[in-house]
């Protein structure tokens, strides 16, 4: 994927990179967050004093399907402010599958047919990251 054409990566800026690549990775299926090979490791080591990937400030998800593009979590100093200009849209296996994604700490802004002709609703990642999260068609 990285020479050809189109969408590469989707960035999102957040204050813990490992915590929000763990929650998208169980979220969106078909990714993993990408282990460290020794020799990332070690220049995080040596460069910056990072012992584990957990305290990394940058990690990324990879799709299991090279086409489609990656998914970073670069850490920044400050919180999120105002609504996202991009977002995320998900696909649900089931409509009860918004309770799941609650119980792993998302957040509700609009639900499920608040808006007349509107089949899905927004939520929140944990930083407060806005998607929109699309039930199966009946």
């Amino acid at each position: 994927m990285k020479g050809n054409p189109g969408l590469r990566s989707i960035v999102f800026d957040c204050e813990r990179p490992w915590e929000l690549a763990q929650w998208w990775s169980e979220i969106v299926e078909g990714y993993h967050v990408r282990e460290w090979s020794e020799e990332v490791a070690e220049f995080w080591r040596r460069e910056r004093g990072i012992e584990r990937i957990e305290e990394a400030p940058s990690l990324v998800i990879d799709p299991s399907d090279q086409n489609l593009p990656t998914i970073w979590f670069n850490r920044v100093p400050e919180r999120k402010a105002g609504k996202n200009r991009v977002h995320i849209d998900v696909n649900l296996a089931r409509t009860g599958d918004i309770e799941s994604l609650v119980r792993r700490g998302a957040r509700v802004l609009r639900p499920l047919g608040a808006v007349p002709d509107e089949d899905w609703a927004v939520m929140a990642d944990p930083e407060g990251n806005e998607f929109c999260a699309f039930p199966p068609e009946d």
